[in-house]
């Protein structure tokens, strides 16, 4: 079948449509996990399955965030029983810490062990509903490392602080609206939202992080940081590699993202990859340059080819794909590929090779219409390596920003004191020897130089000069 010619259009379309929205049932739950343990939702609704349970036991551990739950747990408890408390205190002449039906003095107990002391010798509760807000808006900042980068600090810090709440009056009118919309918040949990009906706002990662985005004004739009692929499209790719006798991953690499693919790779369970020979990867010089720590971050053999260009404007990446994907088939008999690239030109490789099992990773942005078309028609299946949890490739970003940045300054500082000293030396007319210059550059030049950058980005090397 010729690519782009349609048998039954409407059907086609039908099919597609279909299978995509079928691909993204794939829910995440590592926001909402740590969220619902800082804002002090109970164990036992993690151990329900509801929430990630070893989140919660890892944030246990961490004292930064033990701190938090704590003081929120302390902060909800208070709200729900502020009048109790005030005639315990008033009528009963009882204390905080001798209230333990009301405000939980095992938590008490860890806040004091972890060095947090809170105000309990009072007349009545606002000095500590204060105190408790104080800490919290204090305290939220230590919990930022353990979020995802991608996720806006400043939104998501905000629904621990309560408005205005180390004033009377904050406290106040905050206790005022949650009383009126308790049975919206997640679990009768205090947190600072606009609270409505939104149905169970920690669902999942996908309606958390919209909200909280929308709260704000703004719009979330990278969703494979907060959803997944489907089981069905997970259990189509695990099948098709454990049918196979030699399975080998064939990239392009101007045709597709090394993040994804990494992203993709690990979000898959590695026993049923097993039988993955390799991955070869087919690198051009205009493609990311991260290509080449892929193999660091995954536990399948990487094969890395870089292709040279004959002429710059074209790449020769399409010839060398269909010549070595042919090779592994007769010569070293391999049976099944898995194709990662949107271009629609290795149809003409999968046509050539009809004994060949193929599976094909593209990226919506990418492909083709008519690619997706031929695929369906001929039984090839096909899925998208951008709707993959995306969460797990942080590191290999960060690696190649950072590889990347350290080759760029050390290019654009073009700098040896050596040079620079002998240089002076001459210019002043004042003679010195190579072992004075390099004394000198030991005692009073390298402790003197300062960078500073201003708002711009714009990079300023100086001499502090001592008098």
């Amino acid at each position: 079948m010729e690519i782009g010619k349609s048998l039954n259009f409407e059907k086609i379309r039908s099919v597609i449509e279909n299978k995509e929205a079928s691909n993204q049932n794939g829910e995440q739950y590592d926001i909402v996990s740590k969220i619902a343990y800082l804002i002090g939702i109970r164990k036992d609704i993690f151990e329900s399955g509801t929430y990630k349970i070893d989140i919660f036991n890892s944030f246990e551990r961490d004292k930064r965030a033990r701190i938090i739950r704590n003081l929120c747990i302390l902060r909800t408890q208070l709200e729900h029983n502020f009048l109790k408390v005030c005639k315990g205190i008033q009528q009963d002449g009882r204390s905080i810490m001798g209230m333990p039906e009301l405000i939980p003095g095992k938590v008490m107990q860890e806040l004091d062990n972890d060095g947090i002391k809170i105000y309990v010798h009072l007349k009545e509760p606002t000095p500590f509903l204060i105190n408790l807000n104080m800490n919290i808006k204090d305290r939220i900042n230590n919990c930022h490392s353990l979020f995802p980068e991608w996720l806006n600090w400043d939104y998501l810090s905000n629904i621990f602080i309560m408005p205005n709440g180390t004033t009377e009056e904050g406290t106040k009118n905050a206790a005022n609206f949650y009383y009126e919309n308790m049975n919206f918040y997640p679990y009768r949990q205090y947190m600072n939202w606009p609270a409505q009906d939104e149905g169970n706002i920690l669902l999942n990662d996908k309606k958390f992080v919209t909200l909280l985005y929308r709260w704000n004004g703004d719009e979330f739009q990278n969703l494979s940081f907060v959803s997944d692929v489907s089981e069905r499209t997970k259990t189509n790719i695990y099948t098709f590699i454990e049918n196979s006798d030699k399975c080998v991953f064939i990239v392009d690499c101007e045709n597709s993202d090394p993040y994804r693919l990494c992203a993709a790779i690990r979000n898959l369970e590695p026993d049923r990859l097993k039988k993955i020979e390799k991955i070869i990867l087919f690198d051009d010089i205009h493609a990311a340059s991260a290509w080449e720590l892929l193999e660091s971050y995954i536990d399948i053999p990487v094969e890395y080819i870089m292709i040279e260009r004959l002429k710059d404007n074209k790449s020769l990446a399409d010839v060398k794909v269909a010549a070595r994907t042919c090779k592994e088939f007769y010569a070293n008999n391999v049976d099944s590929f898995v194709i990662v690239s949107s271009d629609s030109d290795y149809w003409g490789l999968m046509e050539e090779l009809p004994n060949a099992q193929f599976l094909v990773m593209v990226e919506h942005e990418k492909v083709s219409y008519a690619l997706k078309e031929a695929l369906i028609k001929n039984d090839i299946f096909y899925c998208y390596i951008d709707s993959f949890y995306s969460g797990g490739a942080e590191d290999i970003k960060n690696d190649a920003i950072q590889r990347e940045l350290s080759k760029a300054i050390k290019a654009s500082l073009n700098l040896n004191l050596i040079s620079l000293m002998t240089e002076i030396s001459n210019r002043t007319r004042i003679p010195m020897t190579d072992d004075e210059i390099n004394n000198y550059i030991k005692r009073k030049v390298k402790n003197q130089l300062e960078i500073s950058v201003d708002n711009d980005g714009e990079v300023e090397l100086s001499y502090r000069i001592k008098k």
